[in-house]
């Protein structure tokens, strides 16, 4: 039993140490490679930009083919050289970092070169997507609801993949789809009516898709299916999906994830959205192929091989290799509890949807902490456009001290010559842009200089321009805390026991110091002088979610969870902030966050490595409650022998698939 728990747990680390891997290691460093650019003509300018940003230049004969082959999503951006001045167009529909990096280096260069520069942006993202993030976010209940469907159905009809499972899941990817547009679209307004049902039929495909390829992968390699469908279509082609724009993934993700659904998905939903459905081709033949190779396999295996029966005894006859015929499969019983997990999976798939959705496709600051040094007409205009939370701090050196103790987002600093706004770029990777671009917009107006500066007291690291690591490895170190539990007790058989407190907190520790590796010395991700106190904070936030999931899964068995992942993932992960900052969350999950581990956990690994520790204490209690109390908890049901609820490896095994992809994509 010790060696099988063992290994389990080996299992469960070396996953949750390669999806830290995958997902820093694709999004951390944010910045173009070999981007399709437009030119009309040579200029002096582009090439500067070109000596230090990775650009595929494409000539055009003039705007107008600059202008259709943006419009066919083909281009991030372009340049015009003219006479008198010259005209950058960005696509912020493409990539909305990858515009922010575009506007940086040509306004640099052109300044440079005293080029006089005109900034144009076509297909712009509208306020309720603001940062392009739709597509991605909208990636994450189908991705999920397909795959979930995949192993209920496999739970409910204890049949891995026969014929007919096609007809149902093909059955449940339309309904999914028809209940994630309906929410995203018309309810939450995540994107325009007028889109509702060209993507209704796109995300259809996506859920089939991933449906279909799963139950084939279940059918083909047995319990093994389940974790490589995870592992290939979540967890790595997740990575690699190009939410943020593909050209700012590293080369080897965007070759790597071309291979798998996610990549596909997302550039079929955005180029619907933004770009008129133009340039979809290839996405849909992926994805087709493998809704398609999915439901031949299927088909071909359950028309001329025996039905795999999970679970059951072996035929009487080993030489019995007929079928179980349809009707005789799908018995009354059968039919409700595939009703019950296909329901299971569509409320899954309605609270990614609604959770992930409301939450973040329109990231809005309402009053962000805000400094200032004095009066200024400034401060008063740029209120009307950004919702600021304003301090009053009598010198210069005070609101520094504010800003390194992380109690404000920026702050301004009103002078006689000229006037300094201080953005914190370790808060938040939006406020420092949504600061900067509204001041400025404001002291246009007004007629007075400003002079925007980055203060931080420890700078971000140079593999983290955006200060995205943080928020991209705590998802792991979630998912791999109740996958620990899980697995733990599939093998034990049982939810509590003598050395089960102790096999969590070793783990924790264990899994810890693996990612902490990983996004450390390994990527590079932090500040590396911060390596032995990040250690503890990691293992600390691991303890937190494997004990509560031990206390659920003693108290409600295999459905612990699934609550544990309800919590955790579909409440805390929305409401933790992340790299936005808290200021940018609708106020239902600014008002939740504080009392989960998740928001907590961020706040105290990011004050940690870039605040010296400071405004930490609040998060420090919440997660020491979090670990105590559970810990408490499993002594005392151990040793009053409470009762068990029964535990078979087969229930807890799908309750470790069911654990396994719910990361949610940053």
């Amino acid at each position: 039993m010790l060696k099988k728990a063992v290994v389990a747990l080996g299992i469960v680390l070396i996953l949750q140490s390669f999806f830290a891997l995958c997902l820093v290691s694709a999004l951390q460093l944010l910045v173009l490679r070999n981007t399709p650019f437009g030119v009309t003509g040579a200029s002096p300018v582009v090439n500067a930009v070109a000596s230090k940003v990775s650009l595929d230049t494409r000539s055009y004969a003039d705007e107008s083919a600059v202008m259709e082959a943006i419009g066919q999503s083909k281009l991030y951006g372009a340049y015009l050289p003219g006479q008198a001045s010259d005209t950058l167009i960005v696509v912020p529909a493409k990539s909305f970092f990858g515009r922010v990096e575009l506007e940086a280096g040509f306004e640099d260069a052109a300044k440079k070169l005293d080029r006089p520069l005109t900034v144009k942006a076509v297909k712009p993202l509208p306020k309720y997507d603001r940062l392009g993030g739709v597509s991605g976010l909208l990636l994450i209940p189908l991705l999920i609801g397909g795959y979930l469907a995949a192993v209920l159905l496999l739970k409910a009809t204890r049949t891995a993949a026969a014929p007919w499972h096609v007809a149902m899941l093909v059955g449940y990817s339309a309904a999914g789809a028809l209940l994630t547009d309906l929410i995203a679209g018309p309810g939450i307004g995540a994107y325009s009516n007028s889109h509702f049902w060209p993507l209704l039929p796109c995300f259809i495909l996506i859920a089939a898709s991933v449906s279909l390829a799963a139950a084939a992968f279940q059918r083909l390699l047995g319990p093994a299916g389940t974790l490589a469908v995870a592992t290939l279509f979540i967890i790595v082609g997740g990575s690699a999906a190009g939410g943020v724009g593909i050209t700012l993934l590293p080369d080897y993700w965007q070759h790597l994830g071309a291979v798998f659904p996610p990549q596909h998905a997302i550039t079929l939903v955005r180029n619907v959205i933004y770009f008129n459905g133009n340039n979809i081709t290839t996405p849909l033949i992926v994805l087709g192929l493998y809704a398609l190779a999915g439901g031949i396999v299927i088909g071909y295996l359950g028309r001329w091989r025996p039905v795999k029966r999970v679970g059951a005894a072996a035929p009487a006859d080993a030489s019995d290799t007929t079928d179980t015929p349809p009707a005789q499969a799908a018995g009354p019983k059968t039919a409700v509890r595939v009703l019950v997990a296909l329901a299971i999976a569509a409320v899954m798939q309605c609270l990614f949807t609604v959770n992930y959705m409301s939450s973040a496709h329109e990231p809005v600051a309402t009053d962000m902490p805000f400094g200032t040094v004095g009066p200024s007409p400034l401060l008063t205009a740029t209120q009307r456009n950004l919702s600021l939370k304003v301090s009053q701090y009598p010198d210069v050196q005070a609101a520094k001290d504010a800003i390194d103790q992380a109690e404000i987002y920026g702050a301004l600093i009103p002078g006689q010559a000229s006037n300094t706004l201080l953005v914190v770029p370790t808060q938040s990777d939006l406020a420092p842009l949504d600061l900067a671009a509204n001041f400025e917009i404001a002291a246009k107006k007004l007629g007075q200089p400003l002079s925007v500066q980055q203060y931080a007291p420890h700078p971000l690291a140079k593999k983290d321009p955006f200060g995205l690591v943080v928020s991209l490895m705590l998802v792991p170190l979630l998912v791999g805390g109740y996958m620990a539990s899980t697995m733990l007790r599939t093998v034990t058989g049982s939810a509590t026991g003598r050395r089960r407190l102790t096999a969590l907190l070793g783990f924790s520790v264990l899994a810890g110091l693996a990612v902490n590796l990983v996004v450390g010395p390994w990527l590079q991700g932090y500040p590396l002088e911060k390596f032995w106190i990040v250690w503890p904070i990691l293992s600390l936030i691991v303890a937190v979610v494997a004990l509560v999931a031990a206390v659920l899964q003693k108290l409600l068995g295999a459905a612990g969870t699934l609550v544990t992942v309800i919590v955790v993932m579909l409440f805390g992960n929305p409401s933790s902030g992340g790299a936005n900052g808290v200021p940018y969350l609708p106020a239902f999950w600014t008002d939740i966050g504080p009392f989960l581990p998740p928001r907590n956990a961020y706040i105290l690994l990011r004050n940690t490595i870039y605040f010296d520790g400071h405004g930490t204490t609040q998060a420090l209690v919440v997660l020491l409650a979090y670990l105590a109390v559970p810990a408490i908890a499993l002594a005392l049901l151990d040793r009053f022998r409470t009762p068990e609820i029964p535990v078979t490896r087969e229930t807890e095994a799908e309750a470790t698939a069911l654990a396994i992809p719910v990361g949610g994509l940053p």
